[in-house]
C-alpha cells in the first residue's frame, strides 16, 4: 500500500477510534453520574441560536505547503463561540460561515505533515476574516516493509520511498492501488502481516482473476464498500466534546465546605460533523440521575457561509423528574415531574452584497405553564455600506417561561448541563405565567482595524416580567433549600435606552470589550404582594434610571495552552431583599473561567482539558433579553464547577 494512502486510512481509523472512546466513556460514566448532582453555568435561551444569524462573520482561507502548493483533505478546525471543522477542496481552501462575532483559534492537522501553530482569528459580524496556513511535509523516515509470511523470511528491507501526493503512484505490479476493486487487491490491502518482514507476495495471489479464487464478486463488493465507508469519514470528519464535571452552590465561601452544599456530577456529550460542502450537523445530549433526575437531548443542523440562504434549524427536548424531599420543590410538581420541547427555525436571505435579512422564530411546549405553547418570531436587516461598517435594524418578540433556563440548550459557547436546579412559584397556586419582551434596536458598528465601536438605540416593552428569589422563605410555606429559587412575575415595564460598546485586541493574545448602557423604564403596574415582599425594589410602580457597564476579557497563555475568560457586570438596577438595605444600590455580579489543556493525557488526536468556573450570573447574555432579566434576580448564589473536558 502506498506510504501517503496508509497514512490517510491511519488518520481516519484514529479519528474513529477517538470517538468511539469518547462514545463509551459517557455510556461508562453515566452510573456514576447518578450519585451525584451538578451546578453550573447558566444556560441561556435558544434563541441565542439566532444570535449567529443576524449578524453572522465568516473566516476563509488556504492551505498551503512550504513551497506554496494547495493541500488538498487538511482537517481545519476553530474554536471560539462556535466549534467546528471542515475539510480543504482540491485547492486548499476553507470556508467557515454563521461564526458567532469573536476569537477564535484556527488550527489546522492532516497525517504526514507538521502541523503549524494556532492562530487567533478576530470575527467581526457579517464580516470574513481571511487566514492564510503554510504547513510543512514531515521528512519521509525510512520504512520497512511487511511480508505476509507466505513467502521466504527474508531479512528486513526498506520500502521504496513514498512519491509526493501530487505524483501519480506508480504501478509496480505487486502492490496494487487502493482503488483496485478485486479480491487480489482486498487480499494484499487486508493480508495480516508480521512485523520486520519482506513483502512476499505468491504469484498466484497476485495475478488478477485467478480461475481458483474464492468468492470474487463478493471480494470486489466488500472492497468496494469498506472504500466507500472509508471515504465518508475521511469526508465528513466527526468532532466531539465530552464533559465530565462536578459543582456546587453556596451563599458565602464558608457553606462551600458543608454538606448541605447543592453539589451535583453530570456527563455530557457533543457531536458534530461537517454535513456536505456548506452545512454542519450538531448533537448533543446529556442526562444526570439524583434527588432531581433529567436528561436532555437536542439537534441542529446549519448552513455555512457564503450561500444565498443559511438557515439554521433544530429542536431540543429536556424532562425532569423530582424524587428528593424539598416540599417547596414538589409543592408545583403535579405528577412529579415537567417536560419541555423546542423547534426552531431561522434564515440569513442575502439580498445584495450590501444587504442581508434574517428572519425566523421558535415554537416551544411547556407542560407546567398554564398557556402551553410560546412562539417567539424576529426579523433583523443588515446593511453593509463599507466592509468595515454595518448597520442593524431589527424587531423581535421573545417569550420567556419561568424556570426556562433549567430546560434550553446552551449558547454555542456554553457547556450544557440537564436541569440542575428546582424552582416552584411564589403563589400558593402554581401560577406560572410568561413574560414577554418585545425590543425594537437600531445599531451601528464600525471597525477600526483591530478594534470594533458599536452604538445602539433600544425601546423595549415587557408585560408579566419574572423576578427570580433565592434564599427566600415564604408565610406558611416551608424553607427553600440551597439552589432551589422562587419565581413570580411583576408589572409591565415600557423602557427607552442607547448604549455603547468598545472592543479590541490586546496584543495577540487578549481581547477585550466593555459596553456602557444608560436607560430610563416606566413600570406601569406594580407585582403582587408576595413580590412586593420578596423583592420590593422589582415591585414599585413608577420611573427608574439604570446605567449598567458590563466588561469582558478572554486571555489565552499559548506557552502553557491556557485560556482564561472573565466578565463583570456594574449596574445600579439589581433588586434587593427585604432584608437587604433596600433601594437601588449599586452591586455587580460576576463569572470566572480558567481551561487548562492537559497534554501529557492526550492520545491521538484526543485532547484532554481541565476546566474550572465560578460565578454568580444566573442569565447568560442572550438575544432579544429583557434588560431586567439579571437585574431582577435577588439573592443568587455563587456556583463554582471544575471537571475535565474530552476533545475529539
Amino acid at each position: 500500500m502506498p506510504l501517503h494512502t496508509a497514512t490517510i486510512m491511519m488518520g481516519t481509523t484514529r479519528t474513529l477510534a477517538s470517538a468511539a472512546v469518547g462514545g463509551l466513556m459517557v455510556v461508562a460514566l453515566a452510573p456514576i453520574a447518578g450519585a451525584q448532582q451538578t451546578a453550573a453555568r447558566a444556560v441561556s435561551s435558544p434563541v441565542a441560536h439566532f444570535a449567529s444569524t443576524a449578524a453572522p462573520g465568516a473566516i476563509t482561507g488556504v492551505v498551503r505547503d512550504e513551497r506554496g502548493q494547495p493541500v488538498a483533505r487538511v482537517v481545519v478546525s476553530v474554536l471560539g463561540a462556535v466549534s467546528t471543522v471542515t475539510v480543504t477542496d482540491g485547492n486548499g481552501r476553507f470556508d467557515f460561515g454563521s461564526l458567532t462575532p469573536g476569537p477564535y483559534l484556527v488550527r489546522a492537522h492532516l497525517p504526514g505533515y507538521v502541523a503549524p501553530r494556532a492562530q487567533m482569528v478576530q470575527v467581526r459580524a457579517s464580516a470574513r476574516a481571511v487566514s492564510a496556513i503554510a504547513m510543512r511535509r514531515e521528512e519521509a523516515p525510512t520504512v520497512l516493509a511487511a511480508g505476509i509470511g507466505i513467502g521466504g523470511l527474508g531479512g528486513a528491507t526498506a520500502a521504496p520511498s513514498t512519491p509526493e501526493p501530487s505524483s501519480p503512484t506508480a504501478d509496480t505490479g505487486t502492490q496494487p492501488s487502493a482503488a483496485d476493486p478485486t479480491e487480489t487487491a482486498w487480499r494484499i490491502r487486508h493480508a495480516r502481516r508480521s512485523v520486520l518482514k519482506d513483502a512476499t507476495i505468491p504469484e498466484a495471489l497476485v495475478e488478477r482473476d485467478a480461475p481458483d479464487s474464492v468468492g470474487g464478486p463478493l471480494f470486489a463488493q466488500i472492497a468496494g464498500t469498506s472504500s466507500r465507508v472509508a471515504s465518508f469519514f475521511a469526508d465528513a470528519p466527526i468532532s466531539g466534546q465530552v464533559n465530565l464535571l462536578a459543582a456546587g452552590s453556596f451563599d458565602n465561601p464558608q457553606e462551600f465546605f458543608s454538606t448541605e452544599t447543592a453539589a451535583r456530577n453530570i456527563a455530557n456529550i457533543r457531536l458534530s460533523a461537517p454535513a456536505g460542502s456548506r452545512a454542519d450537523w450538531t448533537v448533543l445530549g446529556a442526562l444526570t440521575q439524583a434527588d432531581l433526575s433529567s436528561w436532555m437531548l437536542a439537534g441542529s443542523y446549519a448552513m455555512r457561509a457564503p450561500a444565498k440562504n443559511r438557515y439554521d434549524v433544530g429542536l431540543n427536548y429536556s424532562t425532569q423528574r423530582y424524587e428528593g424531599g424539598n416540599p417547596l420543590a414538589a409543592r408545583d410538581l403535579r405528577d412529579g415531574s415537567r417536560n419541555v420541547g423546542a423547534v426552531y427555525g431561522y434564515d440569513s436571505l442575502t439580498l445584495t452584497p450590501e444587504a442581508t435579512l434574517s428572519f425566523g422564530g421558535e415554537y416551544a411546549r411547556y407542560d407546567y405553564l398554564a398557556s402551553k405553547t410560546l412562539v417567539s418570531p424576529r426579523v433583523a436587516l443588515t446593511l453593509t455600506p463599507t466592509a468595515s461598517t454595518r448597520l442593524t435594524t431589527s424587531v423581535s418578540s421573545r417569550a420567556q417561561a419561568p424556570g426556562a433556563e433549567e430546560f434550553l440548550p446552551p449558547s454555542d459557547s456554553g457547556i450544557w448541563l440537564p436541569p440542575q436546579r428546582t424552582f416552584s412559584s411564589l403563589g400558593q397556586n402554581a401560577d406560572f405565567r410568561a413574560e414577554r419582551t418585545t425590543t425594537a434596536e437600531l445599531s451601528l458598528e464600525h471597525d477600526f482595524g483591530s478594534t470594533t465601536v458599536a452604538v445602539n438605540t433600544f425601546r423595549q416593552f415587557v408585560s408579566d416580567q419574572l423576578v427570580t428569589v433565592f434564599g427566600a422563605s415564604l408565610p406558611g410555606q416551608p424553607a427553600a433549600k440551597l439552589g432551589h429559587y422562587l419565581v413570580g412575575n411583576t408589572g409591565d415595564i415600557d423602557t427607552r435606552g442607547v448604549s455603547a460598546e468598545f472592543s479590541a485586541v490586546i496584543a495577540s493574545r487578549v481581547h477585550g470589550s466593555i459596553r456602557y448602557s444608560f436607560a430610563r423604564g416606566e413600570i406601569l403596574r406594580a407585582g403582587d404582594d408576595y413580590v412586593m415582599l420578596l423583592a420590593p425594589d422589582a415591585a414599585r410602580a413608577g420611573s427608574v434610571t439604570l446605567q449598567d457597564v458590563t466588561g469582558r476579557l478572554n486571555a489565552e497563555v499559548p506557552e502553557t495552552a491556557t485560556r482564561v475568560m472573565v466578565a463583570y457586570r456594574l449596574s445600579n438596577g439589581f433588586a434587593h431583599s427585604s432584608k437587604a438595605d433596600g433601594g437601588r444600590n449599586l452591586d455587580g455580579r460576576f463569572e470566572v473561567q480558567v481551561n487548562q489543556s492537559l497534554p501529557f493525557m492526550n492520545f491521538s488526536n484526543a485532547r484532554w482539558e481541565m476546566l474550572f468556573a465560578v460565578r454568580n450570573f444566573f442569565h447568560d447574555g442572550g438575544c432579544d433579553q429583557s434588560l431586567y432579566d439579571e437585574l431582577y434576580v435577588v439573592r443568587p448564589p455563587t456556583r463554582v464547577v471544575g471537571g475535565v473536558t474530552l476533545h475529539f
